[in-house]
């Protein structure tokens, strides 16, 4: 039987750059992680792509799969649904590969309460006022929704306590370098490789 997989979330306020910072994080060679694409209930933006940036669905979809216990976890935010499907996740853990999530905070927290033992990294801005500058400058919302996404970012920072790592995204390079230093020493703690060699001394202990 394979070894379970680890999960890792990267997750933290909206307009920080998960998204930017997990599609850099994959184009590295030496990242083998599988990505769980997330599902939500809001319109694609431009350049985005049904089943590679989100799994883009409607709302009574969406309320359909809560329903059915098909979501490993969900939040609605600024007035749409975000959420992981679960057998995705599952399939592939079982499999014994890394599975890499990249959601929201609410989404996150419930999570860690299903998942205790998953990498939980909080991806921050360097300070509130650049955090807006970026979301005025992806000019993807009018101010309204800028000014209740900072209100709720703000929120979420201080929710930066129940996660294990927090990286400054201050620079794409330098984020995706300290996810990878990250995941490489979760890779080596003791409670991930003792299992393994407890098998594999067998009827010697």
């Amino acid at each position: 039987m394979a070894k379970r997989g680890m999960l890792i979330v990267l997750s933290g306020p909206s307009g920080v750059g998960k998204g930017t910072v997990r599609k850099a994080l994959f184009e590295d060679p030496q990242v083998d992680f599988n990505y769980s694409i997330s599902m939500t209930t809001r319109t694609p933006r431009s350049g985005e792509q049904n089943g590679v940036d989100y799994y883009f669905v409607s709302k009574q979809a969406f309320e359909e799969h809560i329903k059915n216990g098909e979501m490993l976890e969900y939040a609605k935010y600024v007035d749409n649904y975000y959420g992981t499907p679960l057998k995705y996740v599952n399939q592939q853990l079982d499999a014994g590969h890394d599975v890499f999530l990249e959601i929201e905070v609410n989404g996150a927290l419930q999570v860690r309460a299903n998942c205790p033992d998953g990498v939980y990294i909080f991806l921050t801005p360097p300070d509130i006022k650049e955090l807006r500058s970026r979301l005025l400058h992806r000019g993807t919302d009018d101010l309204t929704v800028i000014n209740k996404r900072i209100q709720t970012a703000s929120k979420e920072i201080r929710m930066m306590q129940n996660y294990d790592y927090a990286v400054v995204n201050d620079k794409i390079s330098n984020a995706v370098a300290e996810i990878k230093n990250i995941v490489k020493s979760e890779r080596l703690k003791v409670n991930r490789v003792m299992p393994d060699y407890l098998t594999s001394l067998g009827d010697e202990i």
